[in-house]
């Protein structure tokens, strides 16, 4: 996909923002709708306090309510797909900000970056900002979703099995556990977990892939479905759910990881993200 360069050096988002821009109230309004697949909750003042409490030292200099401002501009900036502007503005709240500041350096370079050796260097970066949110915020299901996230994106940039290697896939697990621990309704954590099985089993086998690494293909089949019980009308949902079919049977379930991609095509997005989300499922079908 190709994208203009901004003055910043990320490349800008290539659609039309304004329909993803969520003025004052209107966050609130559309939050639950927007955050329903990772399960952020809404960041006013009693979750900025909660926030502070639980981060202790590692929490910036700020009141609950001057937290509560920053992290609703950041994650506003981020569904308009202003990803640099979410990443600095979640970067500079510390580990407070870590999901906004992962969630916005992960998926811009996941779209938005071509240069491959480029994207292995932010994955590496979200994920050692995920590592420290871990840390400050045990509690926090995003903390533990977004290493997940980050450390998934870099072992797929490195290749499966040199990431296998290396034991990332252990610790991928390991933080989306933890994630459905703390967060049973997280749609793109049992969609990571989808993904997880059916990885290890394309690369290495269901048989080694079962007895290493626990990796079952009704596993994937089970956690993809419940991903999109939870949220029907998710365009990454059903991209992944595309790709799980592909990985676990590539002839067998062409047909039917089309009919996903072209779900994921026809949903409504709802932010910069679902846009890029739906735009990749289209790539896909030509």
């Amino acid at each position: 996909m190709a994208a203009k360069k901004s003055a910043s050096g990320w490349a800008a988002f290539p659609h039309d923002a304004k329909p993803y821009a969520h003025a004052g109230d209107a966050l609130k309004k559309a939050w639950p709708k927007l955050h329903a697949g990772d399960c952020e909750p809404f960041p006013d003042a009693k979750r900025a306090t909660a926030l502070l409490k639980s981060a202790g030292k590692a929490a910036p200099k700020l009141d609950a309510d001057a937290i509560a401002s920053a992290l609703q501009e950041a994650w506003r900036c981020f569904h308009a797909g202003d990803f640099k502007a979410a990443f600095d503005a979640g970067s500079a709240l510390g580990p407070i900000g870590a999901s906004v500041a992962v969630k916005a350096l992960g998926i811009h370079a996941t779209y938005l970056v071509d240069d491959e050796g480029e994207q292995l260097k932010r994955y590496e970066q979200a994920a050692q900002i995920a590592e420290a949110a871990v840390k400050a915020l045990p509690d926090d299901a995003n903390s533990h979703y977004r290493h997940a996230f980050a450390l998934g994106r870099y072992s797929q940039g490195l290749s499966i099995t040199k990431a296998l290697k290396m034991g990332i896939a252990t610790k991928v697990r390991a933080s989306l556990d933890a994630t459905l621990e703390l967060a049973p309704k997280h749609a793109e954590a049992h969609t990571a977990l989808a993904l997880y099985h059916a990885e290890i089993i394309n690369k290495i086998g269901a048989m080694i892939g079962g007895l290493t690494y626990g990796a079952k293909a009704s596993a994937a089949e089970k956690h993809i479905g419940e991903a999109l019980k939870l949220t029907p009308a998710s365009p990454i949902a059903h991209v992944e759910h595309g790709n799980v079919l592909l990985l676990l049977d590539e002839k067998r379930n062409e047909d039917a990881a089309a009919d996903a991609y072209e779900k994921a095509a026809n949903c409504e997005p709802l932010d910069a993200m679902e846009a890029l989300d739906a735009a990749f499922a289209k790539e896909q079908l030509e």
